[in-house]
């Protein structure tokens, strides 16, 4: 089962992809954190994060670049939680030199789909960014458009399409699957 979830901050869409991934695993579990930490508030919540997948059996990648290179390492019959293609693509899109990757959107676009194609299970999270009307800067117009691009290519290639909304849930596509996914993580 492909999944994507898209939704704001803070509204609950990790805490679903967490059990739906679950719900799913056969064999091993795996955490794709692509977050690269910038300050103490950014390594709060990854521990935060980390700490609420104890025990649970999650083994955790750090994928900040690059994320079909998880393909090369881990068994493509586990159950993947990639979280998050926001933090992802300010990864690959902002680089440390200070330049723009204005191809970002392609390279993620690419590797992506390789990934949901070549894994059995796979839940995907993204911030939904597009909702105001206000027109920002060139870089953050970039990035938004280039975040949009690559969350259509995933819901594309996944079979149920979620939205969480101050912890609502929307479904957008394969309504009948997620059912099913839902009531095993109830």
């Amino acid at each position: 089962m492909k999944i994507f979830i898209s939704g704001g901050c803070k509204n609950g869409k990790s805490y679903y992809a967490e059990r739906l991934a679950k719900a799913q695993s056969e064999n091993h579990l795996y955490y794709v954190a692509t977050m690269k930490p910038v300050d103490s508030e950014d390594n709060e919540r990854i521990e935060r994060h980390r700490k609420e997948r104890d025990g649970h059996g999650w083994t955790t990648i750090e994928q900040h670049v690059n994320i079909e290179a998880i393909l090369d390492k881990y068994d493509r019959r586990g159950s993947f939680l990639l979280d998050s293609l926001t933090a992802l693509l300010a990864n690959e899109m902002f680089l440390p030199d200070g330049s723009v990757n204005e191809r970002a959107s392609a390279k993620i676009t690419s590797g992506l789909s390789f990934i949901i194609n070549s894994v059995k299970n796979i839940v995907i999270v993204s911030d939904y960014i597009y909702s105001d009307a206000a027109l920002y800067d060139t870089f953050t117009e970039g990035y938004r458009e280039a975040l949009a691009e690559i969350d259509r290519e995933a819901a594309r290639c996944c079979d149920i399409v979620l939205e969480v909304s101050y912890a609502n849930i929307i479904v957008h596509k394969g309504g009948e699957a997620f059912d099913a996914a839902y009531h095993k993580i109830c």
